[in-house]
């Protein structure tokens, strides 16, 4: 509900700050003293088009700022997640405006666009008035409001659950039909492709097991070639090069020539010695690399088809556009829109059952909830009827239509659309509410839909503005006796000349009009004799009697 109003520098009112309660609150005063721009001051604060007209003479800005306190589920603080504003204990909406007309607007301090004010004001606040109407004239709301009257919640969850699954299958058979198309558009690319691949047949992990392979077989084969390199050192196949052995032999066979006949020669033994051990390790050494090579694994052919089949594999890879490791799952996909071509057709078929099927369950659905909402819409209308006669519209007769909608149209709320319509005298056609009725017909219409909708809104406060006006005696009474019952649901303010309906109030605003160097507007509660004081003056006009101090009595007591 509203918790307070301030407003600074608007027209008439310097600087004001009134405090709201529960229940039914009455603003009253003479005609100019500024019950408007109250209204005008709050709407600024909801969003209404800003007009620097509204600024205080010798001011160079105007301010509102209207507290509320919803309820913890209120539908405000999901819209003020969504927008990321933090939940505080209230909602403060926020406006400043400039003399040039630029306004600013606020939500707890964050600065926002206007259009949010006005989303937030709509869940907050409805404005019922002569010239102004927010929440029921809106047809965009009659079908959410009959429904929450008397549509029972399990039939339209119902319809909602058929309609989800409808909207499921026809995505479905949407998907289908989108892959069979995509298949046949790339027939030929994607059966090269599938072919390719399954030529290739790239297994899991391939790609680092030929590296590794590849790795191992360069290295063996550059030790094969090392070896067989040292080998050639030893035996040169150029037989007029003379090897490392062949050499040996020649210098122990000169050393030999040295010695006498039958004997040996002393000093030339030692290194003829050291020439027979050479002989020996270097025949060693070549039986040694001879072994190395005959075991050596090189196999340059194994090696060539090691790195083609990992060239094919990149080079596969790199034509997709993928890695090697995703080749698997590309031809995976790739084959299934490629068999698409051949199941899609019978995927399509059942699909397309599918969607009949649920198509038909929408249909009956949709069917229960149309009756549900014709019998909803025939206890609105009695409901309103018996509400109109009190209030002086007992020729006016409220319809409420309901129209079908083409299929194309349906949502989960329904293959219907709401309207309520009204005709104000016999004959006439029942018309749009805001069209047909005058403005004191339309604000006590309202009235009556709100005492027979309380339940079904989600609005906290509800404003009416002079909703009485040109009536009085027992239609007035009628109207007080409304008021205070939709103020036992939720809060309601009223600005009003009745006296009938200001007594029905729990709480009483005198709005007033001080003259001096500059006029100002003033407010003041009243309780006890001086709310007792005005409402005699409201019965009597300028000369308060003691006889209609008796009749403010009356309208006084319980």
């Amino acid at each position: 509900m509203l918790v307070a109003l301030s407003i600074r520098d608007v027209v008439l009112i310097d600087r004001l700050d009134l405090a709201f309660g529960p229940g039914l609150t009455v603003l009253t005063g003479e005609t100019g003293a500024g019950k408007s721009i109250l209204l005008d001051s709050l709407g600024l604060a909801l969003g209404a088009r800003a007009d620097g007209g509204l600024i205080r003479a010798g001011c160079v800005q105007a301010s509102v700022a209207a507290r509320f306190a919803p309820a913890p589920e209120h539908p405000a603080w999901a819209l003020l997640a969504e927008h990321g504003i933090a939940r505080e204990e209230e909602i403060v909406l926020r406006r400043v405006l400039a003399a040039d007309g630029r306004s600013r607007g606020f939500v707890n301090d964050e600065p926002v666009g206007v259009a949010l004010l006005r989303r937030l004001a709509a869940l907050l606040v409805e404005v019922q008035g002569q010239h102004e109407q927010m929440g029921l004239a809106d047809e965009g709301s009659h079908r959410t409001l009959l429904d929450a009257y008397a549509t029972p919640e399990t039939v339209l969850e119902a319809a909602r659950a058929a309609h989800g699954k409808w909207r499921e299958a026809a995505a479905a058979l949407a998907e289908a039909e989108e892959r069979v198309a995509s298949a046949e558009r790339d027939r030929d690319f994607l059966t090269h492709a599938v072919e390719e691949m399954d030529a290739l047949a790239p297994e899991e992990g391939e790609e680092e097991r030929l590296a590794a392979e590849r790795l191992r077989l360069q290295q063996g084969e550059r030790r094969a070639e090392a070896i067989a390199s040292a080998l050639a050192e030893l035996t040169p196949r150029d037989r007029r090069s003379q090897g490392p052995a062949a050499a040996l032999r020649a210098a122990s066979r000169a050393l030999a020539r040295l010695a006498p006949a039958g004997g040996t020669d002393a000093a030339s033994e030692p290194a003829h010695a050291a020439l027979a051990r050479a002989e020996e390790a270097l025949a060693e050494a070549e039986t040694l690399l001879t072994r190395l090579a005959e075991n050596s694994e090189a196999d340059p052919r194994q090696l060539e088809r090691t790195e083609e089949r990992l060239f094919a594999l990149r080079g596969l890879a790199r034509k997709h556009g993928v890695a090697v490791a995703e080749l698997a799952a590309l031809r995976a996909s790739l084959a299934g829109r490629l068999a698409a071509l051949f199941s899609g057709a019978a995927e399509v078929e059942a699909r397309s059952r599918a969607l009949q099927a649920a198509a038909a369950a929408r249909r009956k659905a949709f069917a229960a909830l149309s009756a549900a909402r014709s019998d909803a819409a025939k206890g609105l209308d009695r409901a309103i009827a018996r509400q109109l006669p009190p209030l002086k519209l007992d020729r006016t007769r409220f319809v409420t239509d309901i129209m079908p909608l083409p299929e194309t149209s349906w949502s989960a709320e329904g293959a219907e659309s709401v309207r309520f319509l009204v005709a104000t005298n016999p004959g006439q056609e029942p018309g749009p509410l805001a069209r047909v009725a005058s403005g004191g017909e339309l604000s006590r219409l309202m009235l009556a839909l709100k005492v027979v909708l309380a339940g079904a809104s989600p609005v906290p406060t509800l404003i009416f503005d002079e909703v009485d006006s040109g009536i009085g005696g027992a239609t007035a009474a009628a109207v007080g006796e409304r008021l205070a019952t939709i103020a036992d649901d939720v809060q309601v303010l009223l600005v009003t000349h009745s006296p009938q309906v200001a007594a029905r109030g729990a709480a009483h605003l005198r709005v007033a009009k001080e003259s001096g160097k500059r006029a100002r507007t003033v407010v003041e509660p009243l309780d006890g004799e001086a709310r007792r004081e005005e409402i005699a003056r409201m019965l009597a006009g300028s000369r308060v009697t003691q006889a209609a101090r008796d009749a403010a009595d009356a309208l006084l007591s319980p």
